[in-house]
């Protein structure tokens, strides 16, 4: 392996430039901030489904419920 002494500095220099390049290369990002990280994040989860309210029938049966005992309260004491 040939050090860094031996070389010619210009090539040196040249040579860590491109290493840079290559290092930064391989950590490129699709999104250029995290605000279109988190729009892309939140579409995703959203099309798998993860935001969807789960249906519940409470508070259907809670109107029931409370319609009978007015309407029997009513009956009773008309």
């Amino acid at each position: 392996m040939e050090s860094i002494r031996s070389r010619n500095p210009q090539s040196a220099l040249m040579s860590l430039e491109a290493d840079a390049v290559s290092a930064r290369s391989g950590f490129a990002c699709l999104f250029s901030d995290s605000d279109e990280y988190e729009t892309a994040l939140i579409a995703e989860r959203r099309a798998q489904g993860r935001y969807e309210q789960p249906k519940r029938h409470w508070p259907i049966a809670l109107l029931l419920g409370v319609m009978l005992i007015v309407l029997g309260t009513a009956l009773l004491f008309s």
